[in-house]
């Protein structure tokens, strides 16, 4: 009994050991990623790469604040979404604000294979240093059971395609570009809805590991090619799918969350893209606690 005891005493110190080396990493990685801003690769890096980016999901929230964000550190955009309108007007505010040249492509994604062929079309002759896969959408806006949303054919087709298939075919179209030139940045926004199933929520969530799944496979695949591929998967963000909730500690606005994002960019190819959403994580993983739902 006494030796069983001892065993177990063992087993308690190195599992201790374990979880503090693991706290220990995790917030020294935090520092190095989102509190130093000498490491950060600062816009001549990010310019080099060429002279434009495509965002999808280009007019609203994460997507909006990404071209926006990128303009200002120098890059040209190319806005691709459905809306024709907010996508002029956001072309306009762009060239106003940034002084970067734009140029948009209006596709619904939620469409298949038959939409890409306007988006090649689109992008032909540009020199595109990076690509953001943000384009996104939910089953539902409230939260239901998956088979009873109204037309569930269609709506889960639509997710499908928006969620998934866009993400692969836009990176089919840009990767071989950024090949050939040894060097491109690919960033794939995904959600922290991608670490566990999510009743309610299934096929976003699904869609999420997708992603995730996806991205961190390509990213090991293109590394040696000079290719940079990224996964963000964020946490709460005050936007239009999340309900636009308040904005405080824990929940973030798109533009301060996607400045803190850029940031990240060659320091960490996963993450949740800023330092309040790595604390959560942080802490969630420590309690070993699933994440309600969360939509960003």
């Amino acid at each position: 009994m006494v030796a069983c005891w001892d065993a177990l005493g063992v087993l308690g110190a190195l599992t201790a050991a374990w979880l503090m080396l693991r706290a220990v990493w995790s917030a020294g990685r935090a520092v190095y990623v989102f509190l130093l801003p000498s490491v950060r690769r600062g816009a001549p890096w990010l310019r080099a790469h060429g002279a434009w980016a495509v965002v999808t999901g280009a007019t609203d929230g994460i997507g909006k604040a990404y071209a926006h964000e990128l303009a200002r550190r120098g890059l040209n955009i190319v806005l691709i979404s459905r809306n024709l309108s907010k996508l002029e007007r956001e072309a306009k505010e762009i060239e106003r604000l940034h002084g970067t040249l734009t140029r948009i492509i209006q596709v619904d994604f939620t469409g298949g294979l038959e939409i890409y062929g306007a988006v090649e079309e689109g992008l032909k002759g540009l020199e595109i240093g990076v690509l953001v896969n943000n384009v996104g959408m939910s089953v539902s806006v409230v939260l239901q059971k998956t088979f009873e949303v109204e037309n569930p054919a269609k709506r889960l087709s639509d997710i499908v395609n928006c969620n998934m298939l866009s993400v692969v075919q836009m990176t089919r179209i840009i990767l071989p570009q950024m090949v050939s030139r040894r060097r491109g940045i690919i960033i794939n926004v995904s959600s922290v809805a991608e670490n566990h199933p999510h009743p309610l929520l299934a096929a976003y969530a699904a869609t999420k590991a997708f992603v995730r799944s996806f991205s961190l496979a390509v990213a090991t695949e293109y590394s040696s090619e000079g290719v940079t591929v990224q996964t963000v998967s964020p946490f709460v963000v005050s936007t239009k799918m999340s309900g636009h909730p308040k904005t405080g500690l824990l929940v973030k606005t798109p533009e301060d969350w996607a400045s803190e994002a850029v940031d990240t960019l060659g320091l960490s190819s996963h993450t949740s893209g800023c330092l309040s959403h790595a604390v959560q994580e942080g802490a969630l993983d420590a309690a070993a606690l699933p994440p309600t739902s969360f939509l960003s």
